[in-house]
């Protein structure tokens, strides 16, 4: 791990981090939302109480991940705190809540069912600096695929505000802060890999931006959901 640099463990992790660029995503086929799927669309204003200071976040959530992860993100990641999933980012932050409308969501699910949905494994642990632990995939590919799709349709929407140059390898944060000591304890999942995995949906989630003083847990909150196809 460099020192305040972005330690992928080996140079073969990014292999076809260029490539991935060129993936293609399956054209035309539309789906619908799953029945009964959590969702908030529908209702007036779509997300009628979001607060000033609420964001939004497009992710490929990782129920697979969860017994292994859970209680370091619970201890170690403000978001998880506050509901949101163990998985890959595709797009943060994503739109404001205000500009949350049906026919976005209309146009995110047609943008999101041209993917094929896909198995992965999640098999490394790697470090951004000092402060961020992670699970990566053994093929970065269609994360960025994806990332890149959201971004180009969305180009006012900087990923992570624009904190990083071009395409940031795809991970699965399971710490972030709170000490060295506790961080090399959640490298403690190194057992429990590979961990084999379904990308079958993206979801857009709303709630208060995560270091917000007193924020209750759990304000996240599913938005929609939409199907790879």
């Amino acid at each position: 791990m460099g020192a305040g640099g972005e330690d992928y463990g080996d140079a073969a992790d990014l292999r076809g981090v260029r490539a991935a660029w060129e993936f293609r995503a399956k054209p035309g086929k539309q789906v619908c939302l799953p029945h009964g799927k959590r969702s908030l669309a529908g209702m007036p204003g779509l997300i009628p109480d979001a607060g000033p200071g609420w964001e939004t976040i497009l992710l490929l959530p990782v129920p697979a991940a969860e017994p292994a992860v859970s209680c370091h993100r619970a201890r170690l990641v403000e978001s998880a705190r506050l509901g949101v999933p163990a998985h890959l980012t595709v797009l943060y932050p994503f739109l404001p809540p205000a500009e949350i409308s049906e026919p976005l969501l209309a146009s995110l699910r047609r943008l999101f069912a041209r993917f094929t949905a896909f198995e992965f494994t999640l098999d490394r642990v790697g470090w951004f600096g000092d402060e961020v632990v992670w699970l990566g995939p053994s093929d970065p590919a269609p994360f960025l695929a994806l990332a890149s799709a959201a971004c180009t349709s969305f180009p006012s929407c900087l990923p992570y505000g624009g904190q990083h140059a071009g395409p940031r390898q795809p991970h699965l944060t399971i710490g972030k802060g709170g000490g060295q000591q506790a961080l090399r304890a959640a490298e403690s999942v190194r057992p429990c890999l590979p961990i084999e995995a379904t990308a079958a949906e993206i979801v857009l989630m709303a709630g208060p931006r995560p270091g917000t003083p007193g924020t209750p847990p759990g304000q996240w909150r599913t938005v929609a959901a939409f199907p790879l196809g």
